[in-house]
């Protein structure tokens, strides 16, 4: 590409016109694919043997991708590429345009509507240069088209030698598509459809709700069902799977739940995290603190119970439910907040986990490990998770690409607040295949720092292709791979071992020592029993404090690490699909 741009450079007229189209990745850095290109035209930018008209008589537009969630480095890439080719004597035919993936202060509502309102312009743009109505945009003016025509020729050509002493250039670069709205447009402009579903999401970061609905197609993709203005739930494909007698999810496997009676949900769409991972696709929006006008937590818990049932309702009658485990799933037992987002962000978590347990409903708590103060003081929850990701700085950032500056520091204390607890905690760790999974020792360290009482780890799910991330089939590793990690981890935590298996989900549990009674396994969960002690620590007003070890039942030999059924429940039947088509949502 280089090659041939240069080609073009040494051969371009005043009728041609290039277009980049440039995102801008961590750190305000380049996709790789641009890397080499942008370092080659910064390097020529302020190289004397280029000299600072090599790209005279070539014009040019910009349109860059980013998020503004990033402040400090929102767009970089596309300002520079601007900058540098200005420095260059390349005349801008129109302001660099912006996409914003921040649906919530995106200009039009998605990185991809920014996009086609930029090249409507664009192209409007193109009809007017074409016609002769307009010249080339000087470089001078801000809004892509030079108003004042009276100008001698030579302050055009003198003006980037005068740019260059007044240092204005820092100035005209930062000018973007958002100039050109006139006052009129910004009245006008109203509808935010956020990619996710969220539905009423706030313009600009206000605490107030957006008028528009959600949007139906990614409603279509991801089957969520939406609860007010920043709240969600879903059908899990594990529930579906349990009503047919196909298997239950992992968390079956380890620790009994009943998965067609499992309802996923969660109070905050909105997460902290940018994860590679992420099967949203990152979709869903972003932020580091509560932005949206909030609905009470019985209205949600209300709505989402509803909205579960009513999916549940939809498989009466279908081929393979059992009628049984049908009228099971009218009722809610388990609620697994790990949908999307940051449940823990919602500012009444506590009253909506009481409701929750009022309920007799158990709750499984997933939090990303940003939050240390939300976390230290949570109310007592069935199961409260932390996702450790990575086992150091660099690779956390590089995985979770986190929103907060002080992203490490905040991780290290979630830990340190988790092990202040005294229900049942866990540790989620991830397997990215030449991502995270050489960070053994690091890994260990951090164990030993929150001290959880299980350990989940999970091979990544490829999600498919996606332009948020760059992951493919050969990051996942194979579950074999997983073992050995597991096995290399246990070897460095005296205090663990290997408890249970699911190996449909490519996924092994570490459990503390303290849940093997008399060489039996007790990763279980005695869920009436927590609904027991729950209910006391209310009417006690929190001084009646249980721990892990009050509420765990016996792991039957199926589920333990060894067993043939590798996980299986031997009660269902086991069915494998003939076709390659999954559905990837799962808790």
């Amino acid at each position: 590409f280089l090659s041939r741009f240069i080609h073009d450079v040494c051969s371009c007229t005043s009728k041609m016109i290039c277009v980049f189209l440039v995102a801008t990745y961590t750190d305000g850095q380049p996709t790789e694919s641009a890397e080499w290109f942008c370092k080659w035209l910064e390097e020529a930018s302020t190289d004397f043997r280029y000299g600072k008209t090599y790209l005279k008589g070539m014009r040019y537009a910009v349109f860059g991708l980013g998020n503004s969630v990033y402040v400090g480095h929102y767009n970089t890439v596309s300002k520079n590429i601007d900058k540098w080719l200005w420095m260059l004597s390349a005349a801008r035919i129109m302001t660099r345009g912006e996409g914003d993936c921040n649906v919530v202060k995106s200009r039009h509502g998605s990185v991809q509507a920014d996009f086609q309102a930029w090249k409507t312009k664009f192209l409007n743009r193109l009809q007017a240069l074409a016609k002769g109505e307009k010249k080339a945009c000087s470089g001078k003016c801000k809004k892509g088209s030079c108003k004042n025509k009276k100008k001698h020729k030579e302050e055009a050509e003198d003006s980037h030698s005068l740019a260059e002493k007044n240092n204005s250039e820092e100035e005209l670069m930062e000018s973007s598509s958002d100039a050109e709205s006139s006052a009129e447009e910004e009245k006008s402009h109203g509808s935010v459809i956020d990619m996710e579903d969220l539905g009423n999401v706030m313009n600009r970061m206000k605490k107030a709700k957006v008028k528009t609905k959600p949007c139906s197609s990614t409603v279509l993709t991801y089957r969520y069902k939406l609860i007010g203005s920043h709240s969600g739930v879903k059908l899990c494909r594990w529930t579906k799977s349990m009503l047919r007698g196909r298997g239950g999810c992992y968390k079956h496997t380890f620790y009994g739940i009943e998965s067609h009676r499992c309802m996923e949900t969660t109070p905050s769409l909105a997460c902290a995290n940018k994860c590679v991972f992420c099967w949203r696709h990152h979709t869903n929006p972003v932020g580091t603190e509560w932005s949206w006008k909030m609905d009470p937590a019985e209205k949600i818990i209300q709505e989402a119970v509803e909205n579960h049932k009513n999916m549940i309702r939809q498989f009466r009658g279908v081929p393979g439910v059992r009628p049984e485990r049908f009228e099971e799933g009218l009722t809610v037992k388990h609620c697994a907040l790990s949908l999307v987002g940051e449940p823990i962000m919602y500012p009444e978590i506590n009253s909506f986990l009481r409701l929750l347990h009022q309920q007799n409903i158990s709750s499984f708590l997933v939090t990303n490990a940003q939050f240390p103060e939300e976390i230290r003081s949570l109310v007592p929850v069935t199961q409260l998770y932390v996702s450790v990701d990575a086992s150091t700085k660099d690779s956390l950032k590089k995985i979770d690409r986190p929103l907060f500056k002080d992203f490490w520091q905040r991780f290290l204390d979630s830990l340190r607040a988790l092990g202040e607890k005294q229900q049942r905690t866990v540790y989620r760790l991830t397997l990215v295949k030449a991502w995270n999974v050489d960070e053994l020792k690091a890994y260990a360290d951090l164990i030993a720092l929150g001290q959880p009482d299980f350990i989940e780890v999970k091979g990544v799910t490829y999600c498919g292709e996606s332009s948020a991330s760059s992951l493919t089939m050969a990051n996942v590793p194979w579950h074999e791979e997983v073992i050995y990690f597991v096995q290399q981890l246990a070897n460095l935590l005296p205090d663990y071992e290997i408890a249970c298996e699911h190996e449909h989900s490519n996924c092994l549990l570490l459990a503390h020592h303290k849940f093997k009674v008399d060489g039996e396994w007790w990763t279980w969960i005695d869920y009436e029993r927590f609904q027991e002690l729950i209910q006391e620590y209310e009417e006690s007003g929190g001084t009646k404090i249980f721990s892990a070890m009050d509420y765990m039942a016996k792991t039957p030999i199926w589920a333990i690490f060894g067993a043939r059924e590798r996980g299986f429940d031997p009660s269902d039947t086991r069915f494998q699909r003939k076709n390659k088509t999954k559905d990837i949502s799962g808790c």
